[in-house]
């Protein structure tokens, strides 16, 4: 979804750090993007590191410029059943969704503040809403709808708006590895997907993007502490 999220701002006219743990593993869809026409800068950053945050936001505002746009998309999975669920496994997921979310958010306020303008969207799920098996991940992703919620409140006065993007079932690396663990392939497990979904079919990370593009235009100016759920029908 990042991927996707990344080519797709750069075609409404962003430029685009791509962050993830390692400067390598950025490297595709950075060369993708400027394949593309773009302009993209790698950064390796542990979101749930102040000081690696702080020095990956001045880093992206000296090479792409102040950094008024900011998606809130680090994620991992640590599923298990609640009696099996260790304390490492609450406190990596609840790091890297929450922890990542604030800091990220906080060191990029101030340039948003200072244009007058700037645009927050937090990656949530519809886990938000419980699903079994994710006490973690739910949590967490709950969690970022009350602080995507508080942002719009606290920074709407400088013109910047805060919104979240709960996905359903999208097909990606980390859905594709769910099926693995369950013991089905990525086909069935889509297809077993599909059939519970209004749409009848699962959702892909172009419209995870689509839907971050419109957050983060001047057309969704007016629109500030929602959640939009993109689950291929009706959430919440």
């Amino acid at each position: 979804m990042g991927a996707a999220t990344a080519l797709r701002l750069s075609r409404d006219g962003f430029a685009v750090a791509v962050c993830d743990l390692t400067e390598d593993s950025c490297a595709d869809t950075v060369a993708a993007v400027e394949k593309d026409g773009g302009r993209a800068l790698a950064v390796g950053v542990d979101v749930r590191d102040a000081e690696q945050v702080a020095t990956a936001v001045a880093r992206i505002a000296e090479h792409l410029g102040a950094p008024v746009a900011l998606v809130n998309n680090a994620g991992i999975t640590r599923d298990n059943l609640l009696f099996k669920l260790t304390e490492d496994d609450w406190d990596s997921v609840i790091a890297v969704h929450l922890r990542g979310a604030f800091l990220m958010s906080r060191a990029v306020q101030q340039h948003m503040t200072a244009a007058g303008w700037g645009r927050i969207v937090n990656l949530s799920s519809t886990s938000a809403l419980g699903n079994r098996g994710q006490a973690n991940y739910s949590a967490a992703k709950a969690g970022l709808q009350g602080f995507t919620k508080t942002l719009a409140i606290e920074l709407g006065k400088f013109g910047v708006t805060a919104n979240a993007v709960a996905p359903g079932f999208i097909a990606t690396d980390m859905t594709a590895a769910t099926a693995a663990r369950i013991g089905m392939t990525f086909e069935q497990f889509q297809d077993f997907a599909a059939e519970h979904i209004a749409v009848r079919r699962v959702g892909r990370p172009e419209d995870i993007a689509g839907a971050v593009s419109f957050l983060l235009s001047d057309d969704a100016g007016f629109v500030s502490g929602q959640v939009l759920y993109v689950a291929g029908g009706p959430q919440g």
